[in-house]
């Protein structure tokens, strides 16, 4: 099997991931993924597509991702992992598709306004 390379996005993350046939290493950004990701939470964000497909030691990952913060990125990766399983059979699809997991996640921030104080929140008005 050769090397499958996807990109996810989540907010204003970018991540690109490469798949390749191995024993379960994930690296990003040239470090581990527990040295990345202290949380437990979002380790198991990015490793979620392989606990549900049953594919944990099968394959290992080299990720590049900027841009965001860890939640962005950390969903961003999980994307791309998931669209890359997809590719290296359409099984998966059956059991990602329902978990929401090949979803791009459309939320972003709002612009702030020009004479607002926020996106939304204006100055405060006095009657003076």
């Amino acid at each position: 099997m050769e090397m499958i390379h996807k990109i996810g996005r989540r907010k204003t993350a970018v991540a690109r991931v490469y798949v390749s046939q191995g024993s379960g290493n994930i690296t990003i950004n040239k470090r581990e993924l527990s040295n990345y990701f202290p949380t437990a939470t979002l380790q198991y964000k990015v490793k979620q597509p392989f606990a549900l497909t049953n594919n944990e030691e099968n394959f290992d990952v080299k990720v590049n991702v900027f841009g965001g913060g860890i939640t962005g990125q950390a969903e961003a990766i999980r994307l791309a992992l998931s669209r890359a399983l997809c590719e290296m059979d359409a099984e998966h699809r059956l059991v990602l598709k329902p978990e929401g997991l090949l979803t791009r996640d459309p939320r972003m921030v709002e612009r702030k306004k020009f004479g607002q104080k926020k996106a939304r929140k204006k100055f405060q008005f006095s009657k003076r």
